[in-house]
């Protein structure tokens, strides 16, 4: 009996535990800290052996097969020992992979991804089809596999489970955009995180679809120097594409092997540039799966976009509150920011990762009247816009930042909860920062 050893007791690992048990493995799991008991149960349900705040090298060198977490780096010295040995090495993605013949849609990118699965699996699923969305978003695609016959996947990934992967290959691979995201993970190096992306592409063929954001110059730059060898289909909002998606006279164009669609922009469910191009890149996936073209103008149009996420939450005295604690980096702030069409009270801070504030500049002169700065060391955003907003406030939890805001905010305008930072100083993760944001607006 093969010996598959899972590192990391979290969604994929439990995950990959059911299926590996299912598929006959002698499965054993390890977590070098505590297991959730939501996990804990499942894997007792499923008689598996497990352990929990420590590595029983013993126990996990003589692995024919190791799945290895997204959030375990590889330069661990336990995952460094099973290198040296040969022991295979995977991601949950890519193990899962092996035991499906659905065909399998991956999302990849920088920003966007998780509107884009989510829309994908909107438009397929409204579009009549057997569809699974997983990954990165709701259960893990190994738990899916393991309990599930679905025709198509829809899966959301990140580049740390792409680092993983051998044979796994999509049939239709997204990359929404590529912004310096994570790169400790990647010795500081943006080739390095671009190379991690672009692995989506690596085992498709001719009979494969890629589609990616024509706008972008880091996209369009790496796939002239490393050329891939699946059909490229464009989305662009300035340049003209035969195949791939347009816009032309205020209206999306969908073009896949000669056949249209158009979609009037102005009917789409969510605003922002940059949500145009999620619609489209979904569009494109849908478009090539077989689903109508009624059905996608319709889907477009009704559907409901991801918690966190540019999220409407509440108006009060005329005044909008929107949670986008999600937007945990500069880029996704920029393009929340570049939605906002009325002045704009602006929330932000956290824990930086290195973030360079500056770009965000034209659009803090021209939409931000107001900015309430959310974190235990504020200093840099004080640095960038203290002298460019009339008024900056320094709060140091939530339910303050709110009351400065109702205090700030005046008819017409919005108040935007758009951290550009990760959560940890202040809150447990961009959830929690997210449902404190509404509770507080609730309690006002």
């Amino acid at each position: 009996m093969a010996r598959l050893v899972i590192l990391g007791g979290g969604e994929s690992g439990v995950g990959t535990a059911i299926l590996g048990k299912q598929k006959g493995f002698d499965v054993f799991l390890s977590d070098k800290g505590k297991v959730k008991e939501k996990y804990r149960n499942v894997l007792e349900h499923f008689e598996i052996d497990w352990e929990e705040e420590q590595h029983t090298t013993a126990k996990i060198l003589n692995a024919d097969v190791v799945m290895k977490s997204p959030g375990i780096p590889d330069s661990v010295p336990l995952v460094i020992q099973l290198r040296e040995k040969g022991i295979a090495l995977v991601s949950e993605i890519e193990f899962a992979s092996r035991y499906t013949d659905a065909t399998i849609i991956g999302i990849t990118g920088s920003n966007g991804k998780t509107t884009t699965t989510m829309l994908a699996n909107h438009l397929l699923k409204e579009g009549g089809l057997n569809v699974g969305m997983a990954g990165n978003i709701g259960d893990s695609f190994a738990k899916m596999v393991a309990e599930f016959e679905h025709d198509v996947y829809v899966l959301e990934i990140s580049s740390f489970q792409l680092d993983g992967i051998t044979g796994f290959r999509p049939h239709i691979a997204i990359i929404t955009n590529i912004t310096p995201d994570h790169l400790d993970r990647y010795d500081y190096t943006f080739e390095k995180y671009i190379a991690s992306k672009f692995r989506i592409a690596e085992n498709q063929t001719s009979e494969d679809y890629f589609i990616y954001d024509a706008d972008d110059e880091v996209l369009v730059n790496w796939l002239k120097a490393n050329p891939i060898k699946s059909k490229l289909l464009p989305f662009s909002l300035q340049k003209e594409v035969t195949e791939g998606a347009q816009i032309k006279n205020n209206e999306m164009e969908i073009t896949t092997a000669n056949n249209s669609i158009t979609i009037m922009t102005d009917n789409l469910a969510l605003e922002g540039k940059h949500n145009v191009k999620n619609t489209m890149a979904a569009a494109l996936a849908a478009k090539l799966v077989g689903i109508r073209k009624e059905s996608i103008r319709a889907s477009v149009t009704n559907f409901q976009g991801a918690p966190h996420r540019l999220e409407k939450v509440l108006k009060i005295a005329h005044v909008q509150y929107i949670n986008d604690s999600k937007a945990t980096n500069v880029n996704a702030t920029f393009f929340a920011l570049d939605s906002m069409s009325a002045p704009t009270v602006w929330i932000v801070g956290g824990v930086d990762k290195g973030n360079d504030y500056r770009e965000l500049m034209p659009l803090v002169r021209e939409k931000v009247k107001a900015i309430i700065c959310l974190g235990l060391d504020n200093s840099k955003i004080k640095e960038t816009f203290g002298n460019v907003v009339d008024l900056l406030v320094e709060t140091y939890a939530m339910e303050e930042a709110v009351k400065v805001a109702y205090k700030i905010g005046e008819r017409g305008d919005n108040v935007l909860l758009s951290p550009a930072c990760a959560s940890f100083d202040l809150f447990k993760n961009y959830e929690d920062r997210g449902e404190q944001f509404k509770a507080a607006i609730r309690n006002l």
